[in-house]
């Protein structure tokens, strides 16, 4: 009974340890989806500061910011897909890291009921009484 108890303890300590490594993982996601989307808004706001202002410039200043913004651009462009395989990364870990937890709970709840069951069959073991075996001298001493 012991063992089932201990094995059970075991078993919710695992579980325990892969919901925190679930739950670490989901967040760098989370992180990353984050960090490309600030990225992606830091570039347009570079370009629409490259726009055209009011002043003198040069036919070649504003070829050369015309291109650059372009280039900025197109480099938020680029990150789209990267955000959108990070955002289907984010939303797969956060599945796992509920997965997890449900395992999680599930094993405490079994390591409880074990638990439990160990304690109510000790009780039950000490009401009993000892039946002592008959000594074989007689008993007279």
């Amino acid at each position: 009974m012991k063992q089932v108890v201990k094995r059970r303890a075991r078993i919710a300590r695992v579980r325990r340890a892969q919901h925190l490594q679930a739950s670490a993982h989901a967040q760098m996601a989370e992180n990353r989806v984050l960090t490309l989307e600030g990225q992606a808004g830091h570039l347009i706001r570079l370009a629409s500061d490259l726009d055209a202002t009011p002043g003198e410039a040069t036919g070649r200043i504003l070829a050369n910011a015309g291109e650059l913004a372009q280039r900025l651009r197109a480099a938020r462009d680029g990150l789209t897909d990267a955000i959108v395989g990070a955002r289907a990364t984010a939303l797969e870990r956060a599945a796992r890291r509920i997965e997890a937890r449900i395992r999680q709970e599930s094993a405490e709840r079994l390591d409880q009921r074990a638990r439990t069951a160990l304690a109510e069959y000790l009780e039950r073991k000490g009401n009993v009484p000892v039946r002592r075996r008959p000594r074989l001298d007689g008993g007279d001493s």
